[in-house]
């Protein structure tokens, strides 16, 4: 599977409105804010007694021609305290730095994996995991890094550039304009040069990723290969990547030589050149040894940092970009769910369901009808079951009743209410779900089941479990109520986690049951034990059954059968059953014929 790399992120330009997006990021912080602008401070510090440096070692170098101990102990001394002076100053700088971003991204994380969380479903059908997963991991990442270094290094190096300008002119005019001539270009030269030559090795490494899909689907599909004794066809295949490989690396090879000719000659030829036209103004007495010292000291932080800079700058940008993106989610309109409150209390609704003429079609396909004037009414108590082939609404049914969208037409009516009119969180703690495709997390199955009341006694989640034919299998485990389930539930059976589920609806003692094809992917003992566990919860409440196996609804209240977004039929079981020609009873011969 794919992965975002650092490399990958795409980059923003830095304008005067990107800026202000990404600044938001300090209301974040919170009471945190005083620790970034006192970062700021040592940072300007540090870089005061990074320009001090050079100075002081040039003044230490001249001693030699001064004959004068007891000062270049004295200058010694200065540089000891200089150093001991920037060692702590980036000290404090870096724990501010760090101790700030921590606490700030902390807050981002938590606003957004909140905002998240209380999106619709409307969002995440038309959103992938992976694009969020990386949303909130990498370019959380990329902010971390700007905020923690890259900020305070690019404003470093940008001081140690103006500062180390003005104390290279204070030193020799000349000289100064010699080296600004040749210096910084050939500085951001070899970081274009250097930046290439990533990019082209990122080729490489693609090429060589390519050559290895090559292998993982022989290896993975080796019985179809030898069946076709297609073993020739498949070498040749992995031949023509390699020589593509091959054939890159060999010219990325020749890039990096002529970039490390590019080093020697250019940037050592400069440092030459600037070295020898100092000494002839040595020699011509209008500098001291001692400041040409200083002078290339200087000089080479001028190099350096006009490298780094540019590095920095695409930093930034990214970290822009990445800002940018984690904003658009903050910015999605969430439900109006309230996250504060740990448990919410729910008022007990009666669990009369009314559908009137209602329409509806998905946001990323408005132009597709999905219902088209959908009427039914299921009084409490009552099992009304959805039948017919797939794709003509019926989960989409489901989805309303939960409000995980809005309907385009119609209304709906829960005890003659609006649905409109609940509040969303009481809506939903009103009803539970038994999907076909159990999501168990991946903690325990005691917290599996308590998932449903979060403040259950152990007690109750016993006799859940009793209920849900659970109790028998629960037992069996070594660490019974405490056994991980992995993820997604993967250490149960698939009837199993259905009563992990049945146990959690139980729990949570719903007023509107909604089961989707509850039973349709289990084996025949399974199907029994579920079922059976399936009539205890249905008992006392509003039961909205979706299934494709007819034999497990011929008791229920009510069956609509529906076809191309309406319902086509409805009735008892023996009511469908004696239409002729109607799509239940074919639907019902074609399973029972094939019994």
């Amino acid at each position: 599977m794919a992965r975002y790399q650092e490399n990958d992120l795409p980059k923003s330009k830095i304008t005067a409105s990107s800026l202000q997006k990404a600044i938001l990021i300090f209301k974040y912080a919170n009471n945190h804010k005083w620790k970034f602008y006192v970062g700021l401070v040592f940072l300007l510090l540090t870089s005061v007694t990074a320009l001090a440096f050079p100075k002081f070692m040039g003044m230490l170098v001249d001693c030699v021609n001064k004959k004068d101990a007891h000062l270049a102990n004295q200058i010694a001394l200065g540089l000891g305290l200089v150093l001991l002076l920037q060692s702590l100053f980036s000290f404090f700088r870096l724990s501010l730095f760090v101790n700030f971003t921590e606490n700030t991204l902390a807050n981002v994380r938590l606003a957004l994996y909140t905002n998240l969380v209380k999106l619709p479903m409307s969002f995440f059908s038309q959103k992938r995991v992976g694009e969020l997963n990386s949303r909130i991991s990498n370019d959380i990442t990329q902010i971390q890094d700007t905020l923690t270094t890259t900020i305070a290094e690019f404003l470093r190096q940008f001081i140690l550039i103006i500062g180390s300008f003005a104390m290279l002119a204070s030193i020799n005019i000349k000289l100064t304009i010699m080296m600004v001539s040749v210096v910084p270009l050939v500085g951001v030269a070899a970081v274009i040069f250097g930046r290439f030559i990533r990019k082209y090795s990122k080729k490489v490494q693609d090429q060589v990723a390519e050559s290895q899909v090559v292998v993982e689907e022989t290896m993975q599909g080796i019985s179809i290969v030898k069946a076709f004794a297609n073993e020739w066809y498949e070498i040749a295949r992995y031949k023509e990547r390699i020589k593509e490989v091959v054939k890159m690396g060999i010219k990325g090879g020749q890039f990096r030589g002529f970039f490390a000719s590019f080093i020697i000659i250019c940037l050592f030829g400069t440092i030459v050149a600037v070295v020898w036209y100092g000494v002839q103004l040595s020699i011509a007495g209008e500098i001291t040894v001692g400041q040409l010292f200083t002078f290339i000291l200087y000089s080479s932080y001028v190099g350096a940092s006009s490298g780094g800079i540019a590095e920095l700058y695409a930093q930034m940008q990214k970290a822009i970009g990445a800002t940018e993106r984690v904003f658009e989610l903050l910015d999605e309109t969430p439900e109006k769910i309230n996250s504060n409150v740990h448990i919410p209390s729910i008022n007990k609704i009666k669990g009369d369901v009314t559908f009137n003429n209602v329409a509806f079609s998905y946001p990323s396909r408005k132009e597709v009808k999905v219902l088209k004037d959908i009427n039914f009414t299921a009084n409490f108590g009552q099992k009304i079951a959805l039948v017919g082939p797939s794709g003509m609404g019926k989960s989409t049914i489901a989805s309303l009743l939960l409000r995980f969208y809005d309907i385009d037409g119609g209304e709906i009516l829960i005890d003659g209410k609006n649905i409109y009119d609940f509040d969303l969180e009481n809506l939903r703690g009103n009803m539970s779900i038994v999907p076909q495709d159990v999501i168990l997390f991946g903690g325990t199955i005691k917290e599996n089941i308590a998932y449903g009341k979060p403040n259950a006694t152990d007690e109750e989640i016993i006799v859940a479990a009793k209920q849900a034919n659970a109790y028998v299998f629960i037992e069996g485990f070594p660490e019974k109520f405490e056994t991980i389930v992995g993820e997604r539930g993967i250490k149960l059976s698939g009837g199993q986690r259905q009563r992990i589920a049945i146990a959690r609806a139980l729990l949570k003692n719903p007023s509107i049951l909604i089961l989707d094809e509850a039973t349709s992917s289990l084996d025949s003992e399974s199907e029994k034990l579920v079922q059976e566990a399936l009539e205890i919860l249905m008992e006392g409440r509003t039961s909205i059954i979706i299934a494709h196996r007819l034999s497990t609804i011929r008791s229920a209240d009510q069956i609509l059968v529906l076809d191309n977004g309406k319902i086509s039929e409805q009735g008892t079981h023996q009511e469908l059953i004696n239409l002729e020609n109607g799509l239940y009873k074919n639907l019902s011969n074609l399973q029972f014929s094939n019994s």
